[in-house]
């Protein structure tokens, strides 16, 4: 992967929720990125979780395309919703469930 702008755009056009993070899901490489890990988990839908950690050229990439300067980055239908803090409170407040359905029937 080159990490282009359009392959980016193209993994969150393919996967309804998608996850960028250190590390995976089941291994992840930092607390955030674990804790965002568990929100998607928690929601219940599948979800691709992308490796930022696999290039060097990943991380510099992913934020300058989605304008986001952290990671992990939480995408749901396409929208950047944040990090893993926003992630768990829109989980907990419902309304992460509510645009992942919202999307679904868009």
């Amino acid at each position: 992967m080159d990490w282009t702008p359009e392959e980016l755009q193209a993994i969150v056009d393919e996967h309804a929720l998608v996850l960028f993070m250190k590390g995976t899901p089941d291994q992840a490489q930092c607390g955030f990125s674990n804790r965002a890990a568990q929100v998607m988990q928690a929601l219940g839908e599948p979800f691709a979780a992308v490796n930022i950690l696999t290039d060097p050229r990943a991380i510099p990439s992913v934020c300058a395309w989605s304008d986001f300067p952290t990671i992990p980055q939480v995408f749901v239908h396409g929208e950047l919703i944040g990090g893993s803090d926003i992630a768990l409170e829109r989980l907990n407040d419902g309304s992460l469930r509510e645009m992942f359905d919202a999307g679904r029937t868009a």
